[in-house]
C-alpha cells in the first residue's frame, strides 16, 4: 500500500520529467494555467483580507466572552473557511485551467502517449467535454469544501481534521480528473474508469495529493499544471496497462463469450456390426 502511494508520488516527479524531454509543450501549458492562478489567487487574497470581517459577522454571540476566546474561535473558524477555500480553489484552478488550455494539454498529453508507444488515440476528448467535466469537477470540489467546514467543528481534532482531510479529498478528486483524458480518448465511459482506478487507490492518492501539496506553494500551481498532465497520462497509463495483463474488460457491459475452443477431437459412433472400422 505505501509503496502504491509513493510510486503515484513518483509519476508527478516523473512529469516534471517532460520539461526536459518536451520543453516546448509543457511551456506553453504554462499560459493558461498562469491565466486562471491569477483569478483564482486574487480570489484567494480577497478572502484572506476580509476575513476577519467574515468570521466577526458569523460569531456575534462571542461579542460578549472574556478574552481570548473570542480571538480563538474566530481564529479557529477562519482557519476552517481558508482551508475549505483552498479546496475550492485547487479544483477550480484544475478545472478552468483544463477548459480554457484544452489545446496546449492535449499537446502534452499526447506527447506523453507517443513516448509510451502502444495504441494512441487519434482524438481527444475536445472543448465540451473539457466544459462538461470542469461543471462536474467545481460541483463535487463545492461539495467537499462543505464536508470540509463541517469536519473542521468536531470538538478536539476539527482543528487538524478539516486541512488534511482537505488536501486528501482534493488530491483524489484532482488525480481522478486529471487521469480522465487517457481514458475517454479510449471511449473508456466513467463508471469503468472508476472500476479500474478502484484496484489502484493507493497509487492515485499518492500523486494527487503530491499535485495539491505542489499547488499550495506560492506559483506552485502554474509550474506544477503541465508536469501533473503528463504525470497523469503516466498513471492512466499504468492502469489501462495492468488491466490489460489482467484482462479486464474495458466496457461497462458484462464480458461477452468468445468462439468456442477447439477440444481434442471425439470418437465418433462405433461402427456398426459387420463393418470395418474407419480408416482401415
Amino acid at each position: 500500500m505505501i509503496g502504491r502511494f509513493f510510486t503515484g508520488v513518483g509519476m508527478l516527479f516523473r512529469g516534471f520529467g517532460f520539461w526536459a524531454r518536451r520543453p516546448e509543450a509543457m511551456a506553453l501549458g504554462l499560459v493558461p494555467a498562469a491565466i486562471v492562478a491569477i483569478v483564482v489567487g486574487a480570489a484567494l487574497v480577497a478572502l484572506g483580507f476580509n476575513m476577519p470581517f467574515l468570521t466577526d459577522w458569523l460569531t456575534p454571540f462571542a461579542d460578549d466572552w472574556t478574552d481570548p476566546w473570542p480571538d480563538l474561535v474566530r481564529a479557529a473558524i477562519g482557519a476552517i473557511i481558508f482551508a475549505a477555500a483552498i479546496v475550492l480553489a485547487a479544483v477550480t484552478f484544475t478545472a478552468l485551467t483544463l477548459a480554457v488550455g484544452d489545446p496546449f494539454y492535449e499537446r502534452i498529453w499526447r506527447a506523453v502517449e507517443v513516448e509510451l508507444g502502444g495504441t494512441v488515440p487519434d482524438e481527444g476528448g475536445g472543448f465540451w467535454r473539457s466544459v462538461r467535466d470542469s461543471i462536474v469537477l467545481i460541483a463535487l470540489g463545492l461539495v467537499t469544501a462543505i464536508g470540509v467546514v463541517l469536519s473542521g467543528f468536531i470538538p478536539v481534532v476539527g482543528g487538524v481534521l478539516a486541512p488534511t482531510l482537505g488536501v486528501i479529498l482534493s488530491g483524489r478528486l484532482l488525480a481522478t480528473e486529471l487521469s480522465s483524458r487517457a481514458f475517454e480518448a479510449r471511449g473508456i465511459r466513467s463508471g469503468v474508469r472508476r472500476r479500474l482506478l478502484r484496484g489502484h487507490r493507493a497509487k492515485l492518492l499518492g500523486f494527487g495529493i503530491a499535485t495539491q501539496l505542489c499547488f499550495m506553494v506560492p506559483l506552485g500551481a502554474i509550474i506544477t499544471m503541465p508536469a501533473a498532465v503528463a504525470g497523469s497520462t503516466l498513471l492512466a497509463r499504468s492502469v489501462l496497462d495492468a488491466a490489460a495483463r489482467q484482462q479486464q474488460p474495458l466496457t461497462a457491459g458484462p464480458p461477452t463469450a468468445g468462439p468456442p475452443t477447439a477440444g481434442p477431437p471425439t470418437a465418433g459412433p462405433p461402427p456398426a456390426s459387420g463393418q470395418p472400422p474407419p480408416g482401415t
